[in-house]
């Protein structure tokens, strides 16, 4: 009997660690993850709520959400708000792609290669800690200020965070893959393109999220430089006409656009390593 006794406080305790959500790194069931999830957007709308509809913010001051939303369809039917959404899009996309084709190859080699990094990172190595917005005279110096200017801004912030990101990836492969693949014959080349790489690829990928985020950072700081087209001319829009709502309306616009670009590109991330999600 006793050894009987014994065992079931094991399995009380099994139960409860099952149901323990304050486990450490201890994942939540999707309902309760959910649910949880909830909890401070729902929070901070009713207290968004309480503070304009009860009148204990002003209105120049806090808008209504509803109010928020009538400036949102103002400035898409009278201000073009969605053709600025597309170039800012599209300034976004072609210095990521700009930034993504410099910092791989050459973060790639430098992750390889102790003497390449050793030759680059006394250069690039700085420009991680020094403030993007320092550079905006020099790209107006040197680029003007259109479009080259803004794209040019846009691929420095991106360039100088995924590239750190790549090195580290490469040298974070496992020695022993590299080893048996020497092992077995293959070149330098070849352990490049068929391990190190793909072995990389998943962090580097995840890196895109935060550069990304980085990117719509960035954008209206980019855009500020005469804003004539884009988001951070709504931006200037708003607050040439003192326009609170509009300004509430422009993050909204940009952050909804950040979690669906971010949400992209979990989705490509599952498609694409579809093994390292079964693992």
């Amino acid at each position: 009997m006793e050894p009987e006794a014994q065992d079931k406080p094991g399995k009380t305790d099994d139960g409860a660690r099952k149901t323990d959500y304050f486990a450490l790194r201890s994942p939540l069931p999707k309902a309760v993850s959910f649910w949880l999830g909830l909890i401070a957007p729902v929070g901070v709308l009713l207290a968004w709520c309480t503070l304009t509809y009860g009148g204990f913010a002003p209105p120049d001051f806090l808008p209504s959400p509803s109010e928020t939303v009538r400036g949102t369809l103002q400035l898409f039917m009278q201000y073009e708000l969605g053709s600025a959404i597309l170039i800012s899009m599209r300034r976004i996309g072609l210095a990521f792609a700009l930034a993504a084709g410099v910092a791989l190859p050459l973060g790639i080699l430098m992750g390889a290669f102790e003497p390449i990094n050793r030759i680059l990172e006394p250069v690039t190595a700085p420009l991680r800690y020094m403030p993007i917005s320092a550079f905006i005279p020099l790209l107006i110096l040197w680029f003007g200020i259109y479009e080259t200017e803004k794209i040019a801004f846009l691929f420095l912030g991106v360039f100088v965070y995924l590239l750190p990101v790549v090195v580290t990836a490469i040298r974070a492969v496992q020695e022993e893959l590299i080893q048996t693949a020497l092992t077995l014959g293959a070149t330098k080349a070849q352990v490049i393109r068929t391990v190190l790489i793909p072995a990389a690829l998943p962090e580097i990928f995840d890196s895109f999220r935060v550069m990304n985020a980085i990117s719509w950072t960035y954008v209206i700081l980019a855009e500020a430089v005469n804003p004539e087209r884009g988001l951070g001319y709504m931006v200037e829009l708003a607050r040439t006409h003192q326009k609170a709502s509009w300004s509430f309306a422009g993050l909204l616009v940009i952050g909804g656009i950040g979690l669906t670009t971010d949400a992209l590109i979990r989705l490509m991330a599952r498609i694409l390593f579809r093994w390292r999600e079964t693992s």
